[in-house]
């Protein structure tokens, strides 16, 4: 019999068990367990020593993930809050227990952690470059299905204001938001029966947004659609391909002095295809909203490490570390917006903040033995508490270097 195809997909219960790890691991375990010091106890920390060029902060996100995987180990978990923007060297998480019992672990909380954070960050940083506009997230066919709920969740924390996944709806309380594909209007062979089909079939509450750009000048087509569609049109999408494009903000540019010439101001403007920060911002005084795919699905890495800070030797926790990594367990405390103390664990900072007010800690014991201490925070609290950090940065930030005592 020939082999069949099939999906590599790792199962949820593969990878709390240790399954999906690096074989290191594996073979360091069996050599504590050989030796008798699988019980040592540890403080691993776990943080990013540098970020990506021109990034002065990063979102934590993925921590749910993460504590799914250490829920019911004997371990204790001293975490920022998801939705924390951090700094480098900072310590976003700590997990205190026996070696043991989370030394398989490392590879799959570090995925978590690292993908989920890079994506996030990416669409913060978009956030910020978009302003008050629209931004959408479809950057789905960019990576392996197995990824679309945790690509969705991780664009929209960072900012995104809705994706596209059906499955979202389903995993994540998401409705997913789009317009429609070229594929419907090469199929039809024209894009005003595509356009009415669309408004005939399709329930009447999405918006009805044309893409426009099909066969014809995006001009052409969008004054199309607007007499098309009338006062049913929200929108039109332009999705130019890069080998056409051309000045995209000129073509914009035109749509818009088309549309408003023929009397449609309340059109709507949506650019999509290949966009990234520097796009944006050349694009959002003329555009009204952008989708955003591959530079979010496929975003700088966020280079998050896990260390052993402390080992426990009698009755005493002992800092130690690999050369180049602080020793000892920290605690970060802020004045905001993102001015941070790194402090040895049970000090605090020497100074209050610039307001008078005390600074506040943000590692918090969040898992004991295992067991939950908080209720996890629901997608639009971590959502929203990101946004409400990128306010408090606003546009003329410049970030303070992080102080070490």
């Amino acid at each position: 019999m020939p082999r069949r195809p099939q999906l590599y997909v790792a199962d949820p219960r593969d990878i709390r068990e240790g399954r999906v790890t690096d074989i290191y691991f594996t073979r360091t375990k069996r050599i504590l367990e050989a030796k008798g010091l699988c019980d040592t106890l540890v403080r691993a920390e776990f943080h990013a020593y540098s970020l990506p060029k021109g990034y002065e902060w990063a979102v934590l996100a993925g921590l749910e993930e993460a504590l799914a995987i250490l829920e019911g180990r004997n371990v204790d978990v001293y975490a920022m809050r998801e939705g924390t923007l951090f700094k480098p060297v900072e310590p976003i998480m700590v997990v205190e227990g026996p070696y043991c019992e989370f030394a398989e672990l490392e590879t799959a909380i570090l995925g978590v952690l690292r993908h989920e954070s890079s994506v996030a960050t990416k669409a913060a940083r978009l956030r910020l470059a978009a302003g008050d506009k629209a931004l959408l997230f479809f950057g789905l066919r960019s990576a392996h299905p197995a990824l679309a709920p945790m690509l969705d969740r991780a664009a929209y924390i960072g900012g995104c204001d809705a994706v596209s996944g059906t499955i979202s709806r389903e995993m994540l309380g998401l409705e997913p938001k789009g317009t429609m594909p070229h594929a419907l209007i090469i199929v039809f062979g024209d894009p005003v029966k595509a356009w009415k089909a669309f408004d005939e079939i399709v329930e009447p509450e999405v918006p009805r947004i044309a893409l426009v750009d099909t066969f014809y000048d995006e001009r052409y087509e969008a004054l199309l659609a607007a007499k098309t569609l009338g006062d049913k049109l929200f929108g039109v999408r332009l999705d130019t391909p890069s080998s056409r494009r051309g000045n995209m903000r000129r073509i914009v540019e035109e749509v818009r002095w088309t549309l408003n010439l023929h009397g449609y101001n309340n059109v709507k403007i949506i650019v999509s295809g290949g966009l990234d920060e520097n796009d944006i911002i050349e694009l959002r005084d003329v555009a009204d909203g952008f989708g955003v795919g591959t530079s979010i699905a496929f975003p700088p890495s966020i280079d998050i490490s896990m260390d052993i800070v402390e080992v426990k030797r009698g009755d005493k926790w002992i800092p130690i570390t690999k050369r180049g990594k602080l020793p000892g367990m920290k605690q970060v405390y802020r004045c905001k917006p993102l001015n941070d103390t790194i402090v040895p664990w049970g000090q605090k900072p020497e100074k209050n903040c610039g307001d008078g007010s005390e600074p506040k800690p943000l590692l918090e014991k969040i898992m004991e033995k295992g067991e939950l201490l908080t209720e996890v925070p629901s997608l639009d609290e971590i959502r929203n508490y990101v946004l409400s950090q990128l306010k408090e940065l606003g546009e003329s930030y410049t970030s303070p270097s992080t102080k070490q005592h």
